[in-house]
């Protein structure tokens, strides 16, 4: 069964390149990881009106391989916020450079806590 496509807009869009993989022309699953963490936090950063840091990430599987000139869309939602962290679920989905039909990549959650000048725990601002 397929996963349902993402709702929204992605947080980033980006097309692998050559550096970012294997001599086998699959991109690296750290470099998935990093544009996965920038999309968190972006929207971590966007809630917290100011710097956030990532303390965590947990479940992720690689359900499909990437490939060097494919789209890379990588979804980010806040699913929680409590007094001073967020938790950020996130997607990646690719497609070919050629086609139309996407798959998703891999998942996970990303915990971030917002921090102030000195980088210690700061508590998020109210929302309107």
């Amino acid at each position: 069964m397929a996963d349902p496509l993402p709702q929204g807009e992605p947080a980033i869009r980006i097309t692998a390149m050559p550096a970012d993989a294997n001599p086998a022309g699959d991109i690296f699953g750290g470099w998935l990881m990093a544009q996965m963490d920038m999309a968190a936090g972006i929207v971590a950063a966007r809630r917290a009106k100011g710097r956030a840091a990532t303390i965590a990430v947990e479940g992720m599987t690689f359900h499909h391989p990437v490939h060097v000139g494919d789209e890379v869309s990588v979804y980010a939602t806040l699913a929680k916020a409590g007094r001073t962290s967020m938790t950020i679920d996130v997607e990646t989905w690719r497609r070919a450079r050629t086609g139309e039909d996407r798959q998703k990549v891999t998942q996970a959650r990303f915990f971030f806590v917002a921090i102030d000048d000195e980088r210690k725990p700061r508590p998020l601002p109210q929302t309107d």
